[in-house]
């Protein structure tokens, strides 16, 4: 299997209602070959800061048997809970051993749990930018490779122009409400 660049996206919002039409883009973006979810899950986190999660998806079920739940292994959290966790943190390890990669230590990993707020929800989306297997590809052929990735906040795009500073300040709001605020 060919896959392209993934990316995993955060997403939050203050009630772990997930509305239609944010799983309907998701498909249009699927018809269109520009992205593939490879695995989602709905995270709510209660004042206390418990944690519970609901798997989210559009794979198919071949597809979901073939790539697992990529996010939970990713961030170190099992759908099953602890007992699921474990598991899949040591058929990670197997694998990450037989293939011969190294895997990030505590102090790398990224705790995606501790980003979200209490009393919040996250989507966590694992994307893989279908469109760019061929600039991929191109790249490596030609003798390059990435060295680094980001957004690009809204604010910073109004210097180069690209935006007008009332379409970044809207954007920017956009993208950064936090939860107290709706």
């Amino acid at each position: 299997m060919s896959i392209g660049p993934v990316q995993l996206i955060v997403l939050g919002f203050p009630q772990p209602n997930f509305h239609g039409e944010i799983i309907a883009e998701l498909e249009r973006l699927r018809e269109t070959d520009t992205v593939r979810v490879i695995d989602a899950l709905a995270v709510h986190k209660g004042t206390d800061g418990e944690v519970e999660v609901a798997h989210l998806s559009n794979l198919t079920e071949d597809e979901a048997i073939e790539l697992g739940s990529v996010v939970g292994a990713l961030i170190g959290l099992g759908i099953d809970g602890e007992e699921g966790m474990q598991a899949g943190a040591e058929a990670g390890a197997m694998a990450a051993a037989e293939g011969g990669a190294d895997v990030f230590s505590e102090e790398d990993a990224w705790n995606v749990l501790d980003e979200i707020p209490n009393g919040s929800a996250a989507a966590l989306v694992l994307l893989e930018h279908t469109w760019a297997i061929p600039l991929r590809n191109a790249v490596a052929a030609a003798g390059g490779f990435r060295i680094g990735d980001g957004f690009i906040s809204p604010l910073d795009l109004v210097a180069v122009g690209l935006v007008s500073a009332e379409e970044a300040a809207e954007m920017h709001a956009m993208e950064t409400a936090s939860v107290g605020s709706s």
